[in-house]
């Protein structure tokens, strides 16, 4: 049986929401609210309910769940809200914008006995899970690196996003994202320092990119890398393995894989570059270097939902759990703070 959902928020996610749960197998939209009047017009002008108000909303008992989509500053007010009126919520990322707001929700979960988490979506990137497929299969050996980058060249949306007061910045946008991925890839590793620096090419106020490196205690390093001024792209994933490589140059194509047969060769040619020879760089044959492609996985975003419904059934355990909502929002606040010091930070949690 579906159950009835409602969006707080009908903005670019917002939309992204409404149109999902319209064709959802498990989801039956009830309606949306928004305290813009343009966007409320939008919706009843596309047939969809619009609440008059939150309180309206909340007081709706047909509808079990609630998405809320709306800037980063307003999360808690809403979220607790909701749950306090009886509502099973998801919230948009980032959940919130401290570790001291998060625990408030959480807190208004318990109290209501109400489900709370937040909406990754991107842990159903396919690109994501090709490297998340290598890491747990070992199929290159165990990662010792891997360099997660998103770059683009129009800098940040001229609305909220570039504001502080609102919870702006890439970090907060973009960076949750990849930070939430690398820390599932890397999830049976403990964090021992982070150290990170912000760009601010478009915009003085908030960061425009971000270049991070979380260093885990084994040795292993995961670096994450956003831009929004960068014109020409790097890969979007690579990884280095104790037997190979792995490259992913963009999520619309399958992963290129390099893994090592052999390490010792008896004779290694010295190769010329452009102002003498090597031995170090000298390329691999294929007697000790099989080189393949994987397909890319497959993935259906909604099956976010289908487990959040499930959860509130009690048939399944919510996908997104409190524990690591807690551990990602640690992460970024530790780079927040070695931005601002300009140091690497011993991460403590």
């Amino acid at each position: 049986m579906k159950k009835k959902i409602a969006i707080v928020g009908y903005g670019g996610m917002g939309s992204w929401h409404v149109n999902h749960a319209l064709k959802s197998d498990v989801l039956e939209l009830a309606g949306i609210y928004d305290i813009d009047e343009e966007k409320v017009i939008k919706a009843r002008s596309n047939g969809i309910y619009a609440y008059s108000s939150l309180d309206e909303l909340i007081n709706d008992k047909s509808v079990e769940l609630v998405t809320i989509a709306i800037p980063n500053d307003v999360h808690l007010d809403t979220v607790v809200r909701c749950l306090e009126g009886g509502k099973n919520v998801i919230c948009e990322k980032p959940v919130a914008l401290s570790s001291d707001d998060l625990e408030k929700m959480i807190e208004a979960s318990k109290k209501s006995n109400k489900l709370f988490t937040v909406h990754q979506n991107r842990r159903w990137d396919v690109d994501y899970l090709a490297m998340q497929h290598l890491a747990n299969t070992k199929e290159i050996g165990k990662p010792l690196r891997i360099e997660s980058r998103i770059h683009g060249s129009r800098g940040i949306p001229s609305d909220w996003r570039g504001e502080k007061e609102h919870g702006g910045g890439m970090i907060l946008d973009w960076g949750i994202h990849l930070i939430d991925q690398l820390l599932l890839i890397y999830k049976d590793e403990t964090i021992d320092t982070i150290n990170c620096t912000v760009t601010n090419i478009t915009n003085k106020e908030v960061d425009d990119g971000f270049y991070l490196t979380i260093t885990f205690k084994s040795g292993a390093v995961a670096f994450v890398e956003v831009g929004t001024y960068n014109f020409i792209a790097m890969p979007r994933f690579y990884m280095k393995a104790e037997n190979g490589s792995a490259l992913i140059k963009d999520w619309r194509e399958k992963t290129q894989v390099a893994k090592c047969l052999h390490w010792h060769e008896s004779e290694v040619i010295p190769v010329q570059t452009a102002a003498g020879l090597t031995k170090t760089m000298a390329p691999r044959d294929s007697v000790t270097l099989k080189e393949y492609e994987l397909e890319i996985p497959k993935s259906d975003v909604h099956d976010f939902y289908r487990n959040f419904v499930n959860a509130i059934d009690g048939k399944e355990a919510q996908i997104v759990t409190h524990d690591q909502m807690r551990l990602d929002m640690k992460v970024m606040e530790c780079a927040f703070k070695s931005a601002e010091l300009n140091q690497t930070i011993k991460f403590e949690y």
